[in-house]
């Protein structure tokens, strides 16, 4: 199946419209903390590396690192999800407001704990991650907040993306609530799922596991990179009965799935890895971005699989500007 084309004036105006997309970012947020330092000796203590900080740095992490990516790119988002009445809960809101992403779907609950991820790197090398967190198990009020938020903001929005990381945000009353609202107001949503919280996304226009995940919804056994991609796709369409399944496959690209056509295969676009961190997120940002703008599975595959190539050459959660969407595109049109 051949690839499509992207002309450098046509992805231009692609790139003009995504920004005028108004777009809803819903599951578990997190606060993404990076302390940076150098190692010049081993503890006394104990045989680890004593780490001497130099920098220390804080982003929107999980769901909120999709609305940032969105943001940063310069389209409208909105967030909703639950933060703690804590110290992280707060830089977290300042991050996202900074970004100019609209919190009004933010619950900020006294009883949950802001889940922070702290990340130790010295020499571009991570040490050691820390994370705070604790599963959220939701009050029927505080679920019917959340359902009334969607009956009252939806209309305001082009495309809904569910970010799911088994946290306890997504419930299967919530998800089937959002779809039956999108599918009023005629909607797109895409999902990115945690088989650790195994839903029914029937309903939803676009489903993107990684291969771990998609191997594992499918029931099948033994290693994942030895799976037969094709049956772990056919499955889970019909499981899901979604128009849309994009699996990422890290260095080998992502595989597209539809119903009674050709599965479809993107390589990989990163010319170096850094660090795969928010990879996944900048691909269900941009896949569902291109859909909300028209484009076809196809072509909205294509735009996820550079955008994910250009981010996953940076250190962090990093995020991706126009100009270099643009270039990945011409360098890979490039003889």
């Amino acid at each position: 199946m051949n690839s499509p084309q992207f002309s450098k004036n046509r992805l231009e105006k692609i790139i003009k419209r995504i920004q005028d997309l108004r777009i809803l970012v819903i599951g578990d947020l997190m606060l993404d903390q990076f302390i940076y330092g150098k190692v010049t000796r081993i503890s006394p203590e104990a045989p680890v590396p004593v780490v001497q900080v130099t920098d220390e740095m804080a982003f929107p992490g999980g769901a909120a690192n999709v609305a940032r990516n969105l943001a940063e790119f310069g389209v409208k988002v909105g967030v909703c999800g639950v933060l703690g009445k804590d110290a992280a809960g707060e830089q977290l809101v300042k991050l996202l407001k900074k970004s100019k992403i609209d919190t009004k779907g933010l619950f900020i609950e006294s009883r949950f704990s802001t889940i922070t991820k702290t990340r130790i790197i010295a020499r571009q090398q991570q040490v050691v991650r820390v994370d705070h967190e604790q599963k959220l198990k939701f009050r029927p009020a505080e679920i019917e907040q959340i359902k009334v938020f969607f009956r009252k903001e939806i209309k305001n929005y082009q495309a809904v993306i569910v970010e799911d990381y088994g946290k306890g945000f997504l419930h299967q009353e919530i998800f089937d609530e959002l779809v039956s609202v999108a599918r009023e107001e005629e909607k797109i949503v895409t999902v990115d799922p945690s088989p650790a919280n195994p839903l029914n996304f029937s309903g939803a226009t676009a489903v993107k596991p990684n291969r771990v995940e998609a191997v594992a919804y499918a029931g099948l056994s033994g290693d994942p990179e030895d799976a037969d991609m094709n049956k772990v796709g056919t499955t889970l369409l019909e499981r899901w009965k979604v128009p849309y399944l994009l699996v990422t496959m890290g260095d080998q690209g992502m595989m597209l799935y539809q119903k009674f056509l050709t599965p479809y295969h993107t390589p990989t676009r990163a010319k170096e890895v850094f660090d795969v961190s928010g990879a996944g997120d900048t691909a269900i940002s941009f896949f569902t971005a291109g859909l909300a703008v028209g484009l076809n599975g196809m072509e909205a595959a294509e735009l996820a699989n550079h955008a994910a190539g250009v981010v996953v050459s940076k250190l962090g959660t990093a995020t991706l500007q126009p100009e270099e969407l643009i270039q990945s595109f011409a360098e890979a049109s490039e003889p």
